[in-house]
Formats: C-alpha cells, sequence, structure tokens
C-alpha cells in the first residue's frame, strides 16, 4: 500500500483533458493551475515536443485508484514525502524526540516524590 502512494498516477476526477496535469499537480503539491499554465506555456515557447510527450504519459500512466487518500492532511503528507523523502524522515524523528522528551517529563512528575502534593494532601485529611 505504501508504494501505490508514492507513485504517478493520473487524476482523472479532476481532468480537463487526459489528466496529466492533474497528476503532476497531484504529485508534487503544486496547484493544478500552475501546472496547467506552464505546461501551455512551455509547449507554445520553449520546447513544442512537450505536446507528443502529454500524450504518451496520458496513455502510458495509470490512473489514480479510488481512494489513494484517505483525507487531505495524509494527501499533503504524501505529496511531501515524495518532493523530499529526507525532511520527511527529518520532520518524523523530530516529532519523536519532541513526544520522548515530554513523556520523559510526565515520568519524572509521576515516580519523583512531590512533597508539596503530598503536604497538600496531608492537611486535607
Amino acid at each position: 500500500m505504501q508504494n501505490r502512494r508514492t507513485k504517478f498516477y493520473l487524476d482523472k476526477q479532476n481532468a480537463k483533458w487526459l489528466g496529466v496535469c492533474s497528476g503532476v499537480a497531484d504529485y508534487t503539491g503544486i496547484d493544478v493551475l500552475w501546472v496547467r499554465v506552464l505546461t501551455v506555456l512551455t509547449t507554445l515557447f520553449f520546447f513544442q515536443p512537450l505536446f507528443v510527450v502529454y500524450f504518451v504519459v496520458g496513455w502510458l500512466a495509470p490512473k489514480k485508484p479510488l481512494g489513494l487518500y484517505g483525507n487531505e492532511e495524509e494527501a499533503k503528507f504524501w505529496q511531501g514525502t515524495r518532493a523530499n523523502p529526507h525532511r520527511t524522515v527529518n520532520g518524523l524523528r523530530s516529532r519523536f524526540r519532541d513526544i520522548d522528551r515530554r513523556l520523559a517529563d510526565v515520568e519524572i512528575m509521576v515516580t519523583s516524590r512531590n512533597n508539596r502534593l503530598a503536604q497538600e494532601i496531608d492537611a486535607l485529611r
């Protein structure tokens, strides 16, 4: 399942023509409007064979499976993972370190002797 989320797919649900630009937008996390504008400008002014490449990709690439992402947060996570896996791993390590540090603080608080709390409990008796 994990490798399915890191592949390129044609996004037929948001397609204007073949779904290539919307697939690129989904894969990279860039807004689909900018991908379409860049594709048209690149085809017109710089690289005319991009028109042929567009059709080849539209013909060869698989369609995006339904339910690939559970929600918008999951989609953003996988887009970030595809864009820079090293940054994603470092971000996860940082989050786990923070959680571990906070858990250690809670453990110290629970296992240490808290004289003030003990005095307050005794005063209530």
